[in-house]
């Protein structure tokens, strides 16, 4: 690399530009050392593999040479120029170059986004609250009846009442824009509960006093950003005939009940049980609280450009983990897509939040000089199969991948980098109970 000569250009706090002028010594070198691989593989009447001389092959094979040499020296000095330099590219290189010219020191430049250098601030000190979060007897009894709705009968009402809030009912439906029919706004025998908000809004509130039988024209005004764009904004006339109505039976909190269960003797075991889960989860939910406090005055305290590379990759993840809940909600593949696509926007603040607080946190382990070891892996991962129910063996066999590791190795360095700030941090307990931490 001595012969060579770079030259670094700041373009931004993020992005690097270097220019390098590679002697054609070296070029030429590369150059011949492609000419000779083609050499061993071209076909040219006349002539053995091999044996074939350099001005024929070059009258065959000359752009495909100077390419592949031109791609070879770009790599080769790009990347051993950021390991001399000790840079980290977040991002793939913009390269410029004018290609080779014969006994011509050959110049490129590449431009690319890293991470920015700053010195993390306003870390140690923090003046915080803690919720303490109470699980109060209020919050059992919700968790209990939640338990009882996962063993609730669905039963046919037999007299002859209108159809109230909270019934299921099943209807056949065909709605129409301008007096012509849409299959894809036609059902039947299809199982709606009233007030879920399933449907589109103003639809479920209409059938509200219908009674087993009937037939009724419902008018309802498509919202505007509805994911199919011909029915987005309009006035649909659903036609309903509503042939059932079901009500939901919730089972007693009784010895029967408890029978469900083989892991409970009575109905003050499982009390306990959900007491201790709502504990723990709780104890969950006051840490998140805190981290993300936290990560609020770490990003106030400290302002940095974020490279876009990785916000934009940050938006890719919310946009897949979108179509994927989606997906399984019942939405089909094509319309999901479309859908968290649409919200790329939306995604940008919460995702620059989200490397903001990754680079901060990074930061401060590297200037704490916060390390993994094996052993440190191995117990979260004993930690996790635990917390998950899971095989401790096959829960290791999936983070075997260097990437998976790595991915876990930096969950541990940023816990490691809360659990410092918390212990440095000036905290006043505040006590709150678990209906409150739900809401927040």
């Amino acid at each position: 690399m001595s012969q060579v000569q770079i030259k670094t250009e700041e373009l931004s706090p993020v992005k690097k530009k270097l220019s390098f002028e590679i002697p054609w010594s070296e070029v030429k070198n590369e150059l011949d050392a492609v000419y000779h691989e083609v050499s061993k593989k071209a076909k040219i009447k006349g002539f053995r593999p091999g044996k074939i001389p350099r001005k024929i092959l070059e009258t065959y094979y000359k752009e495909h040479a100077q390419e592949e040499a031109t791609t070879n020296v770009i790599n080769k000095y790009y990347w051993q120029a950021l390991e001399d330099k000790g840079i980290v590219a977040v991002s793939q290189p913009e390269i410029s170059q004018e290609g080779i010219k014969e006994n011509t020191d050959f110049s490129f430049s590449a431009s690319f986004e890293m991470e920015p250098e700053f010195e993390p601030k306003g870390y140690k000190g923090i003046e915080l609250e803690k919720e303490e979060l109470k699980v109060t007897d209020n919050d059992v009894e919700k968790r209990i009846n939640e338990i009882r709705e996962m063993f609730a009968t669905m039963e046919e009402v037999k007299d002859d009442r209108p159809v109230v809030n909270a019934d299921f009912v099943v209807i056949d439906f065909a709605g129409s824009l301008n007096g012509e029919l849409y299959k894809e706004l036609k059902a039947e025998d299809y199982l709606l509960e009233i007030g879920s908000q399933r449907f589109v809004p103003g639809f479920e509130e209409q059938l509200i006093g219908m009674k087993n039988g009937e037939i009724k024209d419902i008018k309802v005004n498509f919202p505007t950003d509805y994911h199919e764009n011909k029915f987005a904004g309009k006035e649909i006339i659903f036609n309903v005939t509503l042939k059932g109505i079901k009500e939901k039976k919730l089972p007693e909190t009784d010895d029967n009940f408890i029978k469900n269960f083989d892991r409970y003797n009575s109905l003050e075991d499982l009390k306990n049980d959900v007491r201790k889960t709502l504990e723990e989860k709780f104890h969950h939910q006051a840490e998140i609280n805190l981290q993300n406090r936290i990560t609020e005055i770490l990003i106030k305290e400290n302002d940095f450009e974020v490279p876009s590379t990785l916000v934009e990759r940050q938006i890719y993840y919310m946009m897949a983990d979108t179509q994927k809940r989606m997906v399984s909600a019942g939405m089909d593949e094509k319309n999901a897509l479309e859908l968290s696509f649409k919200m790329h926007d939306k995604f940008k603040e919460d995702a620059a939040k989200i490397v903001k607080s990754f680079l901060l946190l990074k930061k401060i382990a590297q200037k704490e000089s916060f390390v993994v070891e094996e052993n440190d892996v191995d117990k979260y991962i004993q930690e996790l199969a635990v917390q998950n129910g899971q095989d401790y063996e096959l829960l290791k066999k999936m983070y075997d991948s260097e990437e998976r590791k790595d991915s876990l190795k930096m969950e541990l360095i940023q816990k490691k980098a809360f659990d410092f700030i918390e212990h440095n941090a000036n905290i006043k307990i505040v006590e709150n109970n678990g209906m409150n931490a739900e809401v927040k």
